[in-house]
């Protein structure tokens, strides 16, 4: 794929230079990738970090984290397989999936279990009953869930449709997103959002809006339900229209009145993966065109004005995973969830120059890179398009 022209590039062809820098990215997420991967276990690292030594700078994988295996086997899964065995060693995306699917048996983190069925059903064409069975568990048995692991849920379920009754997980999620969604389309961090502390129940993640989105296009495009789509449309749309100058998709978001709670941090996989990925999912379903906020938001990987430093790094292979405030950790997020948790809006003044962004964190995560692939090729099937 990062040598051929997908339709989601050629989006671009008017616009610039944006189709360039996307190839440029998907070039390097191959060796950035490669770096996360243990051959041993067919498992992906929790994240790739930049560290200094006496031997000068150095990349180092930490961790292994079942979600992010998930997710590198969608994004790896558009390459040829001759790609995919020089970055896994010899092993194939599907078998990387397979691997997460039996891993996912004895998980009790439902976005890994999501992650995992949708893998291995879109990629190898196989049920994961098992991994159903406890989606279906884990939604009927009322507990609080995150707005981000019921997206997948639905997601998955749409992806496992042909291959099995798949109708009780899609229906009890996409019913918990659309009882929850605010007005202006926002979202909160859990479903219901009263299972958090009060003083941030109001607040809703970047990702917690964006999954849903292609939660709700896919299970839009699957059902033939319009209704979805306008709940998909809507949430899009408040989104753009709260888009930075410079393309900023901001982090946290008041699901009572759709405003920014706290800008800060602007992570780059945003910016190249998650926001092209389901605004092309909402297009190619019959939604509304936002190829102009998709350019403007990856063309943020070069202008960003908060930082000097670059982020693509091609030396490394690798995107650094965000620019934010020089803070105590999370300092500004919790300022803005208290006084918005007072008053609907507010904004604490002098924010900028107290706590100014510019910080940049030199780690990637593999999954960034994996949502990268799959972004820039993953469309519905050429049957299934509304447009």
């Amino acid at each position: 794929m990062t040598n051929e022209t997908t339709a989601r590039l050629e989006a671009f062809e008017p616009i610039g230079d944006t189709g360039v820098l996307v190839r440029r990215m998907l070039a390097l997420a191959l060796r950035g990738l490669a770096a996360a991967y243990d051959p041993k276990t067919g498992s992906f690292a929790q994240t790739v970090r930049g560290v200094t030594g006496p031997d000068g700078v150095q990349i180092r994988a930490e961790g292994r984290n079942l979600r992010y295996t998930a997710i590198a086997a969608l994004g790896l899964s558009k390459l040829p397989i001759d790609v995919q065995r020089d970055v896994l060693h010899d092993r194939t995306a599907a078998e990387i999936a397979s691997i997460a699917s039996e891993n996912a048996v004895d998980e009790k983190d439902p976005g890994a279990i999501a992650l995992a069925a949708w893998a291995d059903a879109e990629i190898n064409d196989v049920f994961p009953d098992k991994l159903f069975m406890q989606l279906r568990t884990m939604l009927k048995d009322g507990r609080p869930l995150p707005t981000v692991d019921t997206a997948w849920m639905a997601t998955a379920a749409v992806a496992a449709a042909e291959l099995g009754n798949t109708d009780t997980v899609l229906d009890e999620a996409l019913a918990l997103l659309l009882r929850y969604q605010g007005g202006r389309g926002i979202f909160p961090h859990h479903l219901p959002p009263n299972e958090q502390p009060r003083w941030r129940a109001h607040v809703g993640s970047f990702a917690d809006q964006a999954y849903p989105i292609q939660a709700l296009a896919r299970a839009a495009v699957l059902k033939s339900d319009g209704s979805l789509l306008a709940a998909a449309n809507r949430t899009a749309a408040r989104i753009c229209e709260l888009q930075g100058d410079h393309g900023q998709w901001w982090w946290h978001y008041d699901s009572r009145d759709g405003s920014v709670v706290e800008g800060f941090p602007v992570y780059s996989v945003h910016q190249h993966a998650t926001a092209p990925m389901v605004l092309f999912d909402l297009l190619e379903a019959g939604g509304d065109d936002r190829v102009d906020e998709i350019a403007l938001g990856v063309r943020w990987l070069e202008t960003h004005p908060e930082a000097v430093e670059e982020l693509i790094s091609d030396r490394w292979g690798l995107i650094w995973r965000k620019i934010g405030r020089h803070e105590p950790p999370k300092a500004a997020r919790a300022l803005g969830a208290v006084s918005t948790a007072v008053r609907a809006g507010a904004q604490l003044p002098g924010l900028d120059r107290a706590l100014p962004p510019g910080k940049v964190d030199h780690e990637c995560r593999p999954y960034e890179l994996g949502w990268l692939l799959y972004a820039w090729d993953s469309q519905l099937a050429p049957d299934r398009r509304q447009f």
